[in-house]
């Protein structure tokens, strides 16, 4: 039997909602393949929080969790990440050691994943794959004050959510964004009053 497996690094971790009924075990932790992560992804699934991405230009290496899908081909195991991401099936990566084909937004996360699976006994992986957004919807380069700015801006549900999902990031997933916050007497105690 074919295994498959899924590569996680932010809200999939806590959250796996739509995909929950095809996983099987527990996420291992920091097993997965070392990939390049920055908060650089205006979420609408998450009201417009800041939510991780690969991200070539801006991200720093971090380690990435892993999961093993229960189905029995890569094209259900894509569709059913897809299906959690709201999000088409280009937006998702993988690649297949049987097929020897992979997708991806970037060669470099293609090539890191070949790398990876090639030192496991998985048949393949997937992982969420779109590009970062931040520039598209709020018009101003990416930086790191750029995106304070853009959380401070936040209010209500959407300042709830966007301490939810960067406060639940794994631990180790450690980003410039992370650590203005967790040295930001605001972010501590900002509220959506």
């Amino acid at each position: 039997m074919a295994r498959f497996a899924i590569i996680g690094f932010g809200s999939l971790i806590w959250d796996l909602d739509d995909l929950a009924p095809y996983v099987a075990s527990n996420w291992q932790m920091y097993q997965g393949p070392v990939l390049p992560l920055e908060f650089s992804l205006v979420s609408q699934k998450r009201q417009h929080a800041l939510a991780l991405v690969i991200d070539h230009a801006d991200g720093l290496p971090c380690p990435t969790c892993v999961i093993d899908s229960t189905r029995n081909s890569l094209d259900e195991t894509v569709t059913d990440l897809a299906a959690r991401e709201r999000t088409t099936i280009n937006n998702i990566g993988y690649v297949d050691r049987t097929k020897g084909d992979s997708h991806s937004a970037h060669e470099i996360t293609r090539e890191t994943l070949w790398d990876w699976i090639g030192a496991t006994d998985y048949d393949g992986a997937v992982w969420t794959d779109g590009t970062r957004n931040f520039e598209a919807l709020t018009g101003q380069p990416f930086g790191l004050q750029a995106a304070l700015d853009h959380l401070w801006a936040l209010t209500g549900d959407s300042l709830t959510e966007a301490q939810r999902y960067i406060r639940n990031t794994p631990a180790r997933v450690d980003t410039p964004l992370r650590r203005a916050l967790a040295d930001s007497p605001w972010w501590h105690h900002a509220s959506n009053d």
